[in-house]
């Protein structure tokens, strides 16, 4: 939560990384606007609970912070612009229409609640940032939006269809970042595999990433939010294998580990696709960490399918995982489904799958003890393997661990969600 309100405009940033992208560039905005004393939320819609959670959010923020100008904008705004509207504690409501656009953080913005259609021109949805205010890591928006339609998403509504960051942008974006001192970047977006839609030529992922590493020599850290394992391509899959600047960590859209749920759920892939990548993947590169999200107790998902989820886990040695009980979202074809599972049930599975979850991490944790790794320094004397384990040095002092460093230490212990190093009093400069 927010510290003591101040004049400078603070983010409240819920959901996905691609919030976050947005976040920064909503509050440079809002920055150069001259907004004083505001407070902007990023809202999220993946789950109901989502949506309270953001009502909630508001509350505690207008209880906190009785004199601050509350702006409420993203994907719950744009679906329930009424309920967020009805809100006394909010000052301005922005959908996701508007939200990237300077004149919406004018003093002077003559409308209270301002929810428009979402489809929208790509020119307008994609201002550059000088820097990733305070992060050696940034997430670095190509995409937005999606053409798909499965039965539990109602995230198409919120964001439009497909679109893609030209090239030259994305380039420019990764260079500005690199010289403002970041270390590593995101590639985000809602699908990314979809990147090259509506461009000239005929861009692909895979050949965007070709050509940012081309072009940005300087910047050797690259990650890729998640993926949709079915569209990734030769191209792209060889990137993912071969390629050492972009870092060994993914995260999946795999949702379940039954056909008969992926059918139902209409998503495009089997689990034995899933399986495939996965080991195709790691038998090239070992050492990648492979995280997905999991949907439990969609209709219909019955004890049985619900283990091949759990089996799916170890199948595809997977070590992080996002597990989201299921969510009826209106507008959604699973919304007027029958044979819901009950709640108690729900709960139970996602439990059980989070516990599965914990294993796998700290078997995959235990494999580092005693090894020498690097790591990128960032806040609070903690740092991230390229795997993307979190790592805290427990010799750190003020000299040694300053962010944005990359740094050798030995691994000592496993902490929860993460690991514990220390590093060589030899060596205190690092290694960039």
């Amino acid at each position: 939560m927010l510290q003591a309100m101040s004049d400078q405009t603070q983010m409240v940033t819920l959901g996905c990384r691609l919030n976050i992208h947005e976040s920064h560039v909503m509050q440079d905005l809002a920055t150069k606007a001259g907004l004083e004393k505001a407070i902007i939320v990023n809202t999220c819609a993946v789950t109901s609970e989502a949506e309270r959670q953001a009502r909630q959010t508001i509350r505690r923020l207008r209880k906190d912070n009785p004199e601050a100008f509350i702006i409420v904008t993203g994907c719950a705004v744009q679906l329930r612009p009424e309920v967020f509207g009805k809100m006394p504690e909010v000052n301005r409501v922005l959908g996701n229409d508007i939200k990237l656009k300077a004149s919406s953080f004018a003093k002077d913005f003559p409308y209270r609640v301002a929810v428009g259609p979402i489809e929208r021109q790509i020119s307008e949805d994609f201002p550059l940032l000088k820097k990733f205010e305070g992060k050696t890591r940034a997430f670095v928006q190509v995409q937005n939006g999606c053409d798909h339609r499965c039965a539990f998403c109602n995230i198409p509504f919120a964001r439009g269809s497909s679109r893609s960051v030209p090239l030259g942008l994305v380039v420019q974006q990764v260079q500005w970042l690199h010289q403002s001192g970041v270390k590593e970047v995101i590639f985000t977006g809602v699908d990314l595999t979809s990147y090259g839609k509506g461009l000239p030529g005929d861009l692909t992922l895979g050949r965007m990433l070709r050509r940012v590493l081309m072009q940005v020599p300087a910047m050797d850290r690259f990650r890729l939010s998640s993926l949709d394992s079915i569209e990734i391509d030769e191209e792209l899959f060889h990137l993912l294998a071969h390629e050492p600047r972009l870092l060994p960590h993914l995260h999946l859209s795999l949702q379940a580990g039954s056909n008969a749920i992926l059918k139902a759920m209409r998503r495009r892939h089997l689990r034995e696709e899933s399986i495939d990548f996965c080991k195709r993947l790691l038998k090239e590169r070992p050492d990648y960490a492979l995280g997905a999200d999991f949907i439990v107790g969609f209709p219909g998902e019955t004890e049985e399918m619900f283990q091949e989820t759990m089996d799916l886990v170890d199948e595809c040695r997977l070590s992080h995982l996002h597990v989201f009980p299921f969510s009826a979202r209106p507008g959604t074809l699973a919304f007027k489904m029958e044979d819901k599972v009950p709640g108690p049930v729900i709960k139970e599975r996602a439990a059980r799958l989070r516990q599965k979850a914990k294993q796998a991490l700290d078997q995959k944790l235990g494999q580092y003890l005693g090894q020498q790794v690097d790591i990128l320094m960032e806040e609070n004397n903690t740092g991230y393997t390229k795997d993307f384990l979190r790592v805290a040095v427990q010799n750190a002092g003020a000299s040694s661990c300053v962010p944005g460093q990359i740094l050798r230490v030995t691994i000592q212990d496993r902490a929860p969600q993460g690991l514990v190093g220390i590093l060589d009093e030899t060596d205190t400069q690092g290694y960039a």
